[in-house]
């Protein structure tokens, strides 16, 4: 069963956490019967949250699980903007195909209406 969990620490993820820099790194994995399937590794800031790292192992949807799981948090703690700030040209093109991001862009605003736009979608599929 698929689970998306925040991790305590940054073993195994140094190099992100010199991405980061003096920003508080935050992970959030994706377990498989108890084994790593991906990650997201982000910061939250005043303004965004500033994604540093995204490993989906090419799966749609397990992209779209990880960086929506981020955008709620954002969104319960105000934050209205995300930054992704990789260089991992795949990852951009699921962002892309989701609907993050738009063309070269690297940034998704708005995240609260984002969010309750899903919702919405979810209210008309029941009335079908």
């Amino acid at each position: 069963m698929l689970e998306i969990q925040e991790r305590f620490g940054s073993e195994g993820y140094e190099e992100l956490k010199k991405a980061a820099g003096s920003a508080e790194l935050h992970i959030t994995e994706a377990l498989d019967k108890g084994s790593v399937i991906g990650y997201i590794a982000y910061s939250y800031g005043a303004e965004r949250t500033v994604v540093y790292g995204l490993d989906d192992g090419g799966d749609l949807m397990l992209c779209d699980g990880l960086v929506r799981s981020v955008m709620l948090k954002s969104v319960l703690k105000g934050i209205q903007r995300m930054l992704f700030e990789f260089d991992d040209e795949s990852s951009f093109d699921r962002l892309r195909r989701l609907r993050f991001v738009r063309g070269d862009s690297r940034q998704c605003s708005d995240l609260d209406s984002f969010m309750n736009s899903c919702q919405s979608c979810k209210n008309n599929n029941k009335k079908e």
